[in-house]
């Protein structure tokens, strides 16, 4: 992670835990679950092999958010793109 004086960000902001973001990609690989047998409630296997990535696909980015929601990219430097409360106007006050 690199940065430079001026406060621009150079390069790419990464988080390790953005890596359990690949882990639903590993459904696409269509022969390892392109297959009729075992069978659950009447569904052949590839349907409900894909139906059971749904969940996973939503754990991992669960996972993801609630151990990166707060955190900054950067550290050690002002957030310039934070939301700030709006000032009001004496008319404004309710």
């Amino acid at each position: 992670m690199s940065g430079n004086a001026a406060g621009k960000v150079r390069g790419l902001q990464v988080s390790p835990w953005n890596l359990i973001l690949l882990i639903p990609l590993l459904m696409l690989v269509t022969p390892w679950f392109n297959f009729d047998k075992p069978r659950l409630f009447g569904l052949p296997f590839f349907y409900w092999f894909q139906f059971v990535w749904v969940f996973v696909g939503v754990g991992s980015v669960a996972i993801v958010y609630v151990t990166t929601k707060g955190k900054p990219v950067v550290t050690g430097k002002p957030d310039l793109l934070a939301a700030e409360e709006p000032e009001l106007d004496e008319g404004d006050k309710q």
